[in-house]
């Protein structure tokens, strides 16, 4: 996938997050997502935190393409141990995150992040965005072992994507 097509699905999900975060009514914010635990709006913060999370990765993938393999597997391996504190972490921060943000502060933070990482794709040199390390195989089903600067900003929107169709708000399954 190229910088460019990365740039324009990250803009495409943050525009579509306003779409569905402007026109949802509350009660409708309330309903059970479908295949989750978590409500519409609390699906809605945790689509969100999938961009946020990627940009704390990067960091992580941009110090560990410096130092040997091994750190970096040995690294994923110790998160792979972490997987369901993780996971509870994962859980819980998305069911307070839509209370202390609320909706334009969700959509705030949306447009920041997406700027940022969009702002990232068009300052990175070929060189900056080959950089990898390999991640955590138990976290997320779309992590590879091994996963590029590239591969790491193209999975914010993958992610984006599988949790949409999750949502239950009318008119949400389209795209």
């Amino acid at each position: 996938m190229t910088r460019v097509a990365i740039a324009e699905e990250m803009r495409a999900a943050r525009d579509d997050f306003h779409d569905l975060v402007e026109h949802a009514p509350r009660s409708e914010l309330r309903r059970r997502s479908n295949g989750t635990r978590w409500t519409n709006e609390q699906l809605l913060f945790h689509m969100l935190f999938g961009y946020l999370l990627v940009r704390n990765l990067l960091w992580l993938v941009r110090g560990f393409s410096h130092l040997p393999d091994a750190a970096s597997r040995g690294f994923a391996a110790a998160l792979d141990a972490a997987t369901r504190p993780f996971h509870v972490v994962n859980y819980l921060g998305s069911l307070g995150g839509p209370r202390l943000l609320g909706r334009s502060g969700m959509e705030r933070a949306m447009d920041r992040v997406t700027g940022s990482l969009v702002d990232l794709l068009d300052r990175a040199d070929d060189r900056a965005l080959r950089r990898s390390m390999h991640f955590p195989l138990g976290w997320d089903p779309y992590f590879h072992d091994v996963m590029t600067v590239e591969d790491v900003l193209h999975y914010a929107t993958v992610h984006y994507r599988h949790h949409r169709r999750q949502l239950t708000l009318p008119g949400a399954q389209a795209p």
